[in-house]
């Protein structure tokens, strides 16, 4: 499918189409589109749906494990969200969010997955007030990076007999 024209576009998007396009992650890799269609038809009109794939690589073919579904409204992808967001497909809770959401992947003092719903790592929507700056992002990957060359220092090489 094909996304409808619009008339105010930044980077070949509108904002209005971004309010109703919604980002579908953790797909297992054996959700067809026409599956994904399925599960997503119930909520509202459907405009266009991207199901990407690996194009290069040794996964050529394969699919990526995401995809964007745009809805004719932005209430109907709300109500998708809210209905589909963690629900289980092949076995994996679905990762369901409005592709116009950012998440803050990055916590003031280590970094963390950013993918919802993951118990180890918590994370925030910038709807909840949080914002990160960029320069802490790259600070909290480094002192990452720093604890983890520091862990790999601090261990005993093995003995071998």
């Amino acid at each position: 499918m094909t996304p409808l024209p619009s008339t105010t576009e930044t980077n070949g998007v509108s904002d209005e189409n971004c309010e109703s396009r919604l980002y579908i992650g953790n797909l297992d890799q054996r959700v067809t589109e026409c599956q994904l269609i399925k599960m997503f038809s119930p909520f509202g009109n459907i405009v266009s749906e991207d199901f990407l794939w690996h194009t290069r690589g040794p996964r050529r073919g394969e699919p990526r494990g995401y995809a964007f579904i745009q809805y004719s409204c932005k209430e109907d992808a709300v109500k998708a969200k809210e209905t589909m967001n963690g629900r289980p497909a092949f076995g994996r809770p679905l990762v369901v969010r409005l592709a116009s959401e950012k998440l803050v992947l990055f916590d003031s003092t280590k970094a963390v997955s950013g993918v919802p719903g993951d118990s180890k790592h918590p994370t925030s929507s910038s709807s909840s007030g949080k914002e990160v700056s960029r320069s802490s992002v790259i600070m909290a990957i480094k002192n990452k990076l720093r604890s983890l060359e520091d862990e790999k220092k601090n261990k005993k090489p093995r003995q071998t007999l």
